[in-house]
């Protein structure tokens, strides 16, 4: 199977490099840093052999937030490191240029196509100590050589969702030999380390979800607004998706019956939909405003909709509840959730819908610490919410205490287990 693994690999290379220019075209690549994923020449290794390398692969913005404090952490404690960090999406890149740009030990690089001649090219360029893979980031070429060359090789907060679990196990004897090359998974919750474990992980813990570990920022709406909206009760509505803004306006809606300074704030998952959901509550005639950054809210609006991205943290930080979205209409039952962790550390209350696959054990959780509740349609909703906006103290400061707490607790227990792999000194 690895063989037929490799060779599909091969044959795949030229179409990988066709979609790389047409994503090039739709501006979802880098124009200039696109050949780090297809070509030997464009790596560009920046590696101080004075030094030891931690080399953290994170596919996405999801992924690589999680790290962000243990890399955080490692190069406070440690002076004789360096750090390469590689994703695949272009927003992601655009982060690490935001969080890491005055680090002159911390690079990022597009993680190079699974193909043989560009996994040994890489690793021989820059010669990582360790190796992190994030998430459910798998790619076999990359493990075996990475095993061949006797480098540790560690899956962090490794998720294998049933789903994920049942793919692979339908190649067992391959699923093990990939597995297999893992000294240590980190799951991030008890099924993915069953998962692992069932697929030949030899050394898997669960120490908790490295996304409890994330620092929130403090960022705030304009003193204007912050004045504004003082003089109304407010919820949010974060990371919606197509369908479930027609639930939220429904609850609204119910809540102006029995709170009548209420104001909903929306915060689309892809702000492009913006104009579509003001049409939405136009035609239920509430008066809607479409908000850019730092723009003034009207008083009279009923309906806010943001069209801004990276500001959930100041809506965050005034709201008393948030709903978090792409959690409302069964079309998302095996894909559904978006994390609540970041509304949780700000002392939200969370409300979200039943379909919360990809975060289930994360919203369990919540719910057993009362943090977080289940609705299932507008009315359960506009309910719910009457109950939390009507309870006068919006201070939640125990429960953010204890996520801080468990959050650290879970990066400590990461960091002394990642020292077992490498000497730091």
């Amino acid at each position: 199977m690895l063989l037929i693994y490799k060779i599909l690999i091969f044959i795949s290379y030229p179409f990988f490099i066709l979609a790389i220019f047409i994503r090039i075209l739709l501006k979802k690549e880098n124009k200039i840093r696109y050949k780090e994923k297809i070509f030997p020449l464009a790596f560009n290794s920046k590696r101080n052999s004075n030094k030891k390398l931690i080399w953290f692969h994170a596919s996405s913005i999801g992924e690589f937030l999680s790290i962000i404090p243990l890399i955080d952490r490692l190069n406070l404690q440690y002076k004789n490191l360096e750090f390469l960090i590689t994703t695949v999406t272009l927003s992601s890149a655009n982060l690490f240029k935001k969080k890491f740009h005055n680090y002159n030990n911390i690079n990022h690089r597009f993680i190079p196509f699974d193909a043989s001649f560009l996994v040994n090219s890489f690793l021989e360029a820059w010669k990582p100590n360790i190796v992190c893979f994030v998430d459910s980031e798998i790619w076999p070429n990359f493990f075996f050589q990475i095993k061949k060359k006797k480098i540790p090789l560690i899956l962090l907060n490794g998720r294998i969702t049933k789903k994920t679990f049942n793919r692979w196990n339908a190649f067992p004897k391959f699923a093990k030999r990939v597995f297999n090359n893992f000294d240590l998974c980190l799951a991030s919750s008890e099924e993915s380390k069953n998962n692992l474990i069932n697929l030949n992980v030899k050394n898997t813990r669960y120490l908790g979800n490295l996304k409890f570990c994330s620092k929130i920022n403090f960022n705030k709406l304009s003193d204007e607004n912050e004045s504004i909206l003082n003089n109304f009760k407010i919820w949010c509505a974060a990371s919606t998706h197509e369908g479930e803004e027609d639930i939220l306006i429904k609850s609204h809606i119910i809540l102006k019956d029995t709170i009548k300074n209420i104001k909903t704030i929306i915060i689309p998952r892809h702000i492009d939909r913006v104009a579509s959901i003001k049409s939405l509550a136009d035609n239920h005639h509430l008066n809607s405003q479409i908000i850019d950054n730092e723009e003034k809210i009207n008083k009279d609006s009923e309906i806010i909709i943001v069209n801004s991205f990276g500001v959930l943290d100041k809506y965050y930080r005034y709201c008393k509840v948030v709903l978090i979205g792409k959690s409302l209409l069964k079309k998302f039952q095996l894909v559904g959730g978006q994390s609540p962790i970041d509304a949780a550390k700000f002392g939200c209350k969370i409300l979200h819908g039943p379909y919360v696959y990809n975060f289930f054990e994360i919203y369990e959780f919540l719910n057993s610490m009362g943090i977080s509740f289940q609705v299932n349609n507008e009315k359960n909703l506009a309910k719910k919410l009457e109950d939390i906006l009507n309870i006068e103290d919006r201070s939640n400061n125990s429960n953010k205490d204890f996520l801080e707490n468990y959050g650290e607790k879970i990066l400590k227990e990461t960091l002394d287990s990642l020292k077992n792999y490498i000497n730091f000194n």
